[in-house]
């Protein structure tokens, strides 16, 4: 090996190595880039003119339109969770399928999709699910191995099914490393790919991991059948009852998820857009929660937002034309009124959840995590820069041309590679280091980019359940009752991994279930 090789892995090293301590994400990047920079430059095996684009670097971040979509999504997941949707969707829900074998476990999967959906918080879902759901699974009889993965697999679902902010920042790397690959093969004009294209591209992935969670749940209550006993049907109350419980638990929801991630598929708004639509439509729930007895300005806001969407999607809205007619005068004149009843809605919400402290609490939320997110992403660049300085993407480029089986072969060692610094490193870590140096490599041997990124989300979503640091364990192990032990956990979500690795397996031999919907609503193809 050449010294600038041995300065990239000793650097690689160095960075994980400050990891494993404890140190924080942003500083390592940061940090120990610039050491290994500044050594580089002593023995003349690095130019300090790279430093030169660190600058320009956070420039092209904070202007960058589609991580805007970040703070959003992380607002409306933050208010959602405030508002109470995850407690009366698991209470409903398991009322719907108690009486089932396993009838517990698969509303926990189906809450999961849900909240993915519209919220799409790791942290909040599985702590919320844990705090409520676990302890009733475990007074029914669940064996608390299964009742655990299945609480822990399920809280994970926020990371592949869209909106996700893990496609959101995954979408922007893998655009980036195909815009190179492309220039790297002569193509000036590529086609786009985007944000939309990947949330598109989750869907039925993300879908088909719930479905195999209730398969294994429902295997393992017919296999087992102590391991998930049913709730006797008399504790449920009547149908009619649990009838209007299921249709008022779903409204919110569903009307959410259409009008973001529908938003989106349907071209009508970018996903920074359809954020913003999010955000507001969680600051009328939670206006809503706060006094259901004054429902008019939420129900107003939230017509005249459906509204607005509507109109902008079908009328030509620009006001400085020459020509306009009378029918677009009057669109603009009705979208102008509804402009005016969500400010009259999103105003009162504001107030009413400011009153009791739920405003505070999420805006400190979103600022927190927002700051971590774009922190690493700051110190990613500057890793970056160092990195391409030794010369590392070459090393990285030769090693996996270099590998038997070809395509094959480089992308096995990626999934296992990303498979096991999971188990010591967080998703966004791993999305802004790993994704820049291997994705254009990757892409430059004819992979789908779509594809692509969908591998790797289903990929990090292990990173949340693979122990040491699997983030959905501490979560759960945070609040689950004494009695439920960190080993039981861990065990518990042995079956879940695996079946996401074998979900993994099913993406790469069928790689239309990720390509398929992408081409259908936009027409592309990237082959």
């Amino acid at each position: 090996m050449t010294a600038n090789e041995i300065m990239v892995v000793v650097m690689f090293l160095g960075v994980s190595a400050s990891l494993l301590v404890g140190f924080p994400v942003a500083f390592s990047l940061a940090g120990a880039s610039l050491l290994f920079g500044l050594a580089g430059y002593a023995f003349d095996l690095f130019s300090p003119s790279f430093f030169g684009f660190f600058p320009n670097r956070i420039f092209g971040v904070m202007t960058n339109e589609v991580l805007i979509a970040v703070p959003l999504f992380v607002y409306m997941g933050v208010m959602l969770e405030r508002s109470k949707v995850a407690e009366e969707l698991l209470d409903t829900m398991g009322m719907l399928f108690g009486t089932l074998r396993g009838g517990l476990g698969i509303s926990v999967c189906v809450v999961g999709a849900l909240l993915a959906a519209s919220t799409g918080i790791v942290g909040a879902t599985v702590v919320t699910m844990g705090l409520l759901s676990l302890p009733t699974m475990l007074r029914r009889g669940y064996d608390a191995r299964l009742a655990c993965g299945t609480i822990s697999a399920s809280g994970t679902l926020g990371q592949i099914i869209p909106p996700s902010i893990v496609l959101v920042v995954l979408g922007d790397q893998i655009s980036n490393a195909y815009q190179e690959a492309q220039r790297e093969l002569g193509n000036f004009a590529p086609e786009p790919v985007s944000v939309g294209d990947l949330f598109a591209g989750a869907l039925i992935p993300g879908l088909a991991l719930v479905g195999l969670y209730i398969l294994w749940i429902v295997i393992v209550s017919f296999v087992k059948p102590e391991a998930a006993p049913p709730v006797p049907r008399s504790e449920l109350g009547d149908d009619v009852h649990l009838a209007r419980r299921v249709a008022h638990a779903l409204v919110a929801p569903i009307v959410l998820i259409v009008a973001v991630l529908g938003s989106i598929l349907g071209g009508v708004a970018t996903p920074t857009e359809a954020a913003g639509v999010g955000a507001i439509g969680a600051t009328l729930l939670g206006g809503h929660r706060q006094r259901p007895d004054r429902p008019l300005p939420i129900y107003v806001a939230a017509f005249s937002l459906v509204l607005v969407v509507f109109l902008t999607a079908t009328v030509d809205m620009r006001v400085a034309r020459t020509e306009i007619s009378a029918a677009e005068w009057v669109a603009i004149a009705v979208a102008f009124a509804g402009c005016a009843g969500i400010a009259w809605g999103v105003l009162t919400s504001l107030a009413r959840v400011h009153r009791d402290g739920t405003l505070v609490e999420v805006n400190r939320a979103t600022v927190r995590i927002s700051a971590m997110v774009f922190g690493i992403v700051i110190g990613a660049q500057m890793f970056s820069l160092v990195f391409r300085g030794f010369g590392g993407d070459d090393l990285v480029h030769e090693f996996l041309t270099g590998l038997p089986g070809g395509v094959f072969g480089a992308m096995l060692v990626v999934m296992l590679l990303m498979f096991l610094m999971g188990f010591f490193l967080d998703f966004i870590e791993i999305t802004f280091v790993v994704v820049p140096i291997v994705a254009p490599v990757l892409l430059l041997l004819g992979l789908n980019p779509v594809w692509l990124g969908i591998m790797i989300a289903v990929n990090l979503q292990t990173s949340f359940l693979t122990p040491p640091f699997g983030f959905a364990l501490f979560y759960l192990r945070g609040v689950a009752p004494p009695e439920v032990t960190t080993a039981a956990i861990y065990r518990g979500i042995i079956p879940f991994v695996a079946i996401q690795l074998v979900a993994l397996i099913i993406i790469a031999t069928f790689p239309g279930l990720a390509t398929w919907l992408p081409g259908i609503i936009y027409g592309a193809s990237w082959d």
